[in-house]
């Protein structure tokens, strides 16, 4: 039998304490760059709670974890094999203080952690209005595979792009054309669900101007991956200029659009409708108009379903 021999390629390894610290602290932000649109960096009241419960969670849980460490490396080091001055007890079975110890410091920690996720859940309610303010209607239609944004006040509508004014309260009525689905845009926090035949609640408020990453946070068919949407924050000048815009130009949403709409699509470039038929979106979501295909068989799965039955 061969003999087979292997050679060490040397690793170069950095010995200077500068030069870890330098090589810790360059993996540390190459790890923290991609937050940089995401929860972590909220452009919004609602956005800023959500991180406010994850950090005030992450302190509570460290404060536990940090000297359950610590205790561990502790006692690991004092009880080694070298430290003759370490106290060996066999018989040692019970310690009252001991135990109120071990069960007082995870009560705590419960308690603690529930109380945050419970009074900023409550805070946070998705239907509940973050200021006295006229809020901004919006009627949000989730599609195969986009978005599909009404503004009922404005009498127009858009494809895949939302357009608020900066510090202005957005009030969004959701429901889906076909299967269930989850509005998300993570720098404004709060996804919530979009169900056909139902209609949910959600209130958010950009805090500054920008372009945000929107998304569909439920697995949904082949165009899932694709079926994102611009969240733009505006000022209130831009936003009057945008809705004169789009009201002297394109086509009207009417019911036949709305059915050429419905066929199912990815990657749409967003574009919009200088009209829309009034309570349009109050008959998507009672289904007076037809709902979507929804996801489709692939050939194999209805290989497979032919071969099962």
């Amino acid at each position: 039998m061969p003999v087979r021999r292997w050679s060490v390629v040397p690793v170069p390894q950095i010995r200077s304490g500068a030069g870890r610290i330098i090589s810790v602290t360059a993996l540390v932000s190459g790890l923290l760059a991609g937050c940089g649109g995401g929860v972590l960096n909220p452009a919004g009241p609602v956005g800023q709670g959500e991180r406010t419960i994850l950090l005030d969670s992450l302190a509570i849980m460290l404060v536990i974890v940090v000297p359950t460490v610590l205790c561990t490396l502790a006692v690991a080091w004092w009880y080694r094999a070298s430290n003759r001055h370490a106290a060996y007890a066999p018989q040692w079975a019970y310690s009252g203080r001991l135990e109120l110890l071990v069960w007082s410091i995870p009560a705590l920690v419960v308690l603690f952690l529930g109380g945050t996720a419970w009074i900023g859940s409550h805070e946070l309610d998705p239907a509940k209005p973050l200021s006295s303010r006229r809020a901004l209607e919006v009627q949000v239609v989730a599609l195969d595979w986009k978005w599909l944004f009404i503004y009922p006040e404005e009498h127009i509508a858009s494809v895949n792009r939302l357009v608020a004014p900066v510090g202005v309260p957005i009030h969004l009525r959701l429901t889906s054309a076909s299967v269930m689905n989850v509005f998300f845009v993570p720098q404004l926090g709060s996804q919530i669900y979009a169900m056909n035949g139902m209609v949910s609640q959600l209130n958010l408020q950009a805090d500054r101007s920008g372009t945000f990453h929107g998304l569909a946070a439920q697995i949904n068919g082949d165009g899932f991956s694709d079926m994102t949407f611009e969240a733009r924050a505006v000022s209130p000048g831009e936003f009057s200029a945008w809705v004169a815009s789009t009201q002297s130009d394109g086509a009207p949403l009417d019911a036949a659009a709305y059915r050429l709409l419905l066929r199912q699509s990815a990657r749409i470039a967003p574009y919009t409708y200088r009209a829309v038929t009034p309570a349009l979106f109050e008959a998507i979501a009672s289904q007076e108009l037809p709902s979507g295909e929804g996801p489709r068989l692939t050939e194999a799965n209805d290989i497979g379903s032919t071969q099962e039955k």
